[in-house]
């Protein structure tokens, strides 16, 4: 799996023009899920960005001090299969290493279900729609992670 993972003021999703999804403090996450992944790497990545300390505001004024528990703040999950988009040929990208469609949305649907299991608020897009996302980026603070750069296996 394979995330894009900005931390935001604010970010909403909408849905043929209408808000589907919306917080406002957290993380906006574009998640790609790739053909070889499975709840494992899910369970790794969820573990991975609820420990990541990337909000000020700690006791020494530290820049990156606190996790997003730590600071209340939400989750915005959006699919993004083209996070597998492999540009190396041509001019067209190519989505062979992403995951079938059912296989990323069970993946996708396990990785929100954990995310509120861990108690943190959740919102979502709409799996598989074309999505319009708007984002305030904080910082600018933005990482990509993924999940075949652990050590899970």
């Amino acid at each position: 799996m394979r995330v894009v993972l900005q931390r935001v003021k604010k970010t909403s999703v909408k849905v043929q023009e209408k808000t589907v999804g919306e917080i406002p403090y957290g993380f906006l996450v574009l998640l790609g899920v790739a053909q070889e992944d499975s709840s494992e790497d899910v369970l790794w990545l969820v573990d991975k960005i609820l420990k990541l300390r990337l909000f000020g505001g700690g006791d020494n004024g530290s820049f990156l001090e606190k996790n997003i528990k730590e600071v209340g703040g939400s989750i915005l999950v959006v699919s993004q299969f083209t996070l597998f988009g492999d540009c190396r040929k041509g001019t067209r990208p190519s989505f062979g290493e992403a995951a079938e469609p059912d296989k990323a949305k069970e993946l996708y649907n396990l990785f929100v279900e954990k995310l509120k299991e861990k108690g943190v608020q959740v919102e979502t897009g709409i799996f598989g729609a074309e999505m319009e996302v708007e984002l305030v980026n904080n910082g600018p603070v933005t990482l990509v992670i993924d999940s075949k750069n652990a050590k899970i296996r």
